[in-house]
């Protein structure tokens, strides 16, 4: 979710208990970008976050799933984790053009990730309505035994809150 955008919205999440992680500031393809580039992606991120809601990020879901060795080097030395998904619905895939995949078949496949019981974490978006709405779908699917990633790994949520 876009923090600056959406700041009510980011607070109303932040203060029910769901875990807030940094998408970075721009969506870039993070190994493609200098030092430089890559320190103002995970800090821009982590300010808006912080003057938003008073908390500093521990998570971040790279873009696109792309990550090398330097990106790692300089999300730790932010203290950032990388979080990476098992099953992808691939649910952007209804705002294509032309569309790429409808609501039943991210349902269908959230039903079978959830049938072969292997548990992991399934990447959705938040981007359009569209999706926002498959994803709660999807969390129905899913049921009550839904788990945040820091309790997956045993580790904190959060680097700092204030």
């Amino acid at each position: 979710m876009n923090v600056v955008r959406y700041p009510e919205t980011y607070l109303k999440a932040y203060s029910k208990g769901h875990l807030m992680g940094t998408h970075t500031w721009s969506h870039k393809f993070l190994p493609s970008l200098t030092n430089e580039q890559l320190v103002a992606q995970f800090e821009w991120s982590i300010w808006a976050m912080n003057a938003t809601a008073h908390h500093i990020p521990k998570w971040y879901r790279p873009p696109y799933g792309a990550i090398d060795d330097r990106v790692r080097a300089v999300a730790r030395a932010f203290g950032m984790q990388a979080v990476l998904w098992d099953h992808d619905l691939v649910d952007w895939g209804m705002e294509a053009s032309p569309p790429i995949r409808t609501k039943q078949r991210i349902l269908d496949d959230a039903r079978r990730f959830k049938a072969e019981g292997k548990g992991g974490l399934s990447l959705e978006h938040d981007a359009y309505a569209s999706t926002v709405d498959a994803a709660i779908e999807v969390s129905k699917i899913f049921g009550a035994d839904q788990l945040t990633v820091a309790q997956c790994v045993d580790s904190i949520d959060y680097i700092r809150r204030y």
